[in-house]
């Protein structure tokens, strides 16, 4: 809608996990290191927590795509799967072709033969669970036996959780202590700080083709912090509204009203502070749609 007005090629603030726009925060980027010291380490578990919106799953994409030839990655992103299903979907995953009635004898050595398999060729797996605080516990039991799965030099089968930090309250019960005590590498992700907040919104308006200069001014990126709390999909919410405000009303800068007006419309536990505000928005949105028909 707003693109051609500020000069972007592509929206910069979409909530979709594209690993062209991650940014090199120093939590991102330390994260990531873990995970890929943790990769070629060849332990068996790995975690990494962060609330909700804090760029989990992003990182995790990014994690895949930074692995070399040498990995072979399979990813879950809704492991909330009882033990069967769950190994069924890895073996969707490493390519196995199973007969429908497989029962899990079967299907635990057509997997195990296959991981010794790509082990044989050079080939480290990866398995990377997303939403991990839903893995049911038995589950996750299931698959700490699949790391029991080794050579005389590492684990056949490495597994990453990428989780809400909830993953730690399961990783609590003692059911499944013998899990707890195999994850060697960790990783708690955390919201951008108010200078990562001005690098980031500056790396993702680079990325989608913005030339210009300044386009949130300093009281607008103070005001979007406070609103998001330095969470990275609260940002990109907010500053995306932020900017079809700002392209409703003609404007080439973000303003403090802009973002305070995106996070009122936002944050619904301050709606009834400034109701006019929403009122507002709908005005300036209902203009944008305006403005978007006439310049087509």
């Amino acid at each position: 809608m707003y693109e051609s007005h500020f000069g972007l090629r592509e929206v910069p603030f979409s909530i979709t996990p594209d690993t062209s726009f991650f940014f090199t925060s120093p939590h991102s980027q330390e994260a990531l290191n873990t995970l890929l010291v943790a990769a070629r380490s060849g332990e068996g578990f790995i975690k990494i927590t962060g609330e909700v919106g804090t760029g989990k799953t992003l990182l995790c994409r990014k994690f895949i795509a930074t692995l070399g030839e040498e990995y072979v990655t399979a990813y879950i992103p809704n492991p909330y799967l009882e033990p069967r299903t769950l190994m069924l979907a890895l073996a969707d995953e490493l390519e196995l072709t199973l007969a429908k009635d497989v029962d899990q004898h079967q299907l635990l050595k057509s997997i195990t033969f296959r991981l010794m398999e790509l082990a044989k060729q050079g080939k480290q797996v990866v398995l990377c669970l997303d939403e991990a605080q839903a893995i049911p516990l038995e589950s996750l039991e299931a698959l700490r036996l699949l790391t029991n799965l080794e050579t005389e030099k590492r684990k056949l089968l490495q597994i990453v959780l990428f989780g809400q930090p909830e993953l730690n309250m399961h990783l609590e019960q003692d059911s499944i202590r013998q899990l707890a005590q195999r994850i060697t590498f960790h990783y708690h992700l955390g919201p951008l700080n108010k200078d990562d907040l001005e690098y980031y919104l500056a790396h993702r308006l680079r990325v989608a083709g913005f030339t210009g200069g300044r386009l949130f001014g300093r009281g607008a990126v103070a005001r979007l912090f406070a609103a998001s709390g330095g969470i990275p999909r609260l940002v990109n919410i907010l500053a995306h509204k932020a900017l079809m405000l700002a392209y409703g009303e003609g404007k080439q800068e973000v303003s403090k009203r802009h973002v305070a007006i995106a996070a009122q419309d936002t944050v619904a536990s301050r709606a009834s502070r400034l109701p006019w505000l929403i009122g507002g928005l709908s005005l300036l949105i209902a203009a944008c749609s305006v403005t978007w028909a006439l310049t087509k």
